[in-house]
């Protein structure tokens, strides 16, 4: 069961297992997203499911987990693809806008995962593979929201990892770095931090200007593709005992190093003097923006 399996990672990943497995695979997306598969090649038959599927509603993650029970007997491996980012410092993120980056990157998939266990627990075996980010592991200025999702859900798969482990189910973290993709242009806003990264006079513009183009940069010249993760994803669910955590890109693998080589303090002030054009941010200090609305951003997922 892949969810978030219409676009990116996620539909790689659909491709990849269709057409290299004789498993049943169960390929869940929102409603509004089902349209996309239109034309990818994969269609719903006896062996391939296509359901609708918002990840944050109870009622969509119980029906599809009880049709799976019922007709298949269980989920034997699950991937929590499914996943949105918030762009925002955290003074632009309200209560609001956390909980809602928070109930699809880190509640969504904790309680999938807690539906599909008792069936594996049955069968003493089962995979359960959670798509992070090294972001989980280190985060970026203007994307604390989306950083502190991952970070939350690292620290939640690290404890299921040990809680299953005896009725044979293996639990992995994939950690993607940056992907060639268009990604970059699918990241939400708050209206506070759409206003500042429209108002060159606010004080933290200088931080979205140029953490954008960066991001944006580093993306298309990335060489790992969302085909490459997809195969990272695959052989971590084929192995006999996957390991806790994957990096699923080459920079990835490059992340974990320094951050395990390098004393704290000389890393975060080794990244904090590699922000671009980090000398200019804080330059302009007049009145932030405003907002009475609460903000509800249009997740995709």
């Amino acid at each position: 069961m892949i969810t978030g399996a219409s676009t990116g990672i996620g539909l790689a990943l659909a491709r990849h297992l269709v057409a290299t497995t004789e498993h049943h695979v169960v390929l869940t997306a929102r409603n509004a997203s089902l349209s996309r598969f239109a034309g990818t090649g994969i269609e719903h038959g006896e062996r391939v499911w296509i359901r609708a599927l918002d990840v944050t509603s109870d009622t969509d993650r119980l029906r599809v987990v009880r049709e799976i029970d019922d007709v298949l007997g269980g989920v034997d491996a699950l991937v929590n693809n499914a996943g949105v980012a918030l762009r925002a410092v955290v003074e632009h993120v309200r209560e609001a806008d956390r909980m809602r980056q928070m109930d699809v990157n880190f509640r969504a998939p904790m309680e999938l995962a807690r539906l599909v266990l008792p069936a594996m627990r049955a069968r003493r075996a089962g995979r359960i593979v959670n798509v992070s980010s090294v972001a989980g592991m280190m985060a970026m200025p203007t994307m604390a929201a989306y950083a502190a999702s991952k970070f939350a859900l690292e620290g939640a798969s690290e404890a299921l990892w040990y809680e299953v482990r005896p009725f044979g189910i293996h639990v992995s973290l994939v950690q993607p770095g940056f992907v060639r993709s268009d990604g970059f242009e699918h990241v939400l806003s708050t209206s506070l931090s759409a206003c500042s990264q429209d108002r060159t006079d606010d004080p933290y513009h200088a931080h979205y200007a140029h953490m954008r183009g960066f991001v944006e940069r580093l993306m298309q010249r990335a060489p790992s593709t969302p085909d490459h993760v997809a195969r990272v994803i695959a052989r971590t669910l084929a192995r006999r005992r996957p390991p806790l955590r994957v990096a699923g890109t080459l920079d990835a693998h490059f992340f974990t190093l320094l951050r395990r080589l390098l004393p704290r303090s000389l890393y975060h002030a080794l990244l904090y003097r590699s922000l671009p054009s980090v000398g200019t941010w804080g330059a302009v200090n007049s009145e932030p923006c405003r907002s009475s609305l609460v903000d509800r951003p249009e997740e995709k997922r």
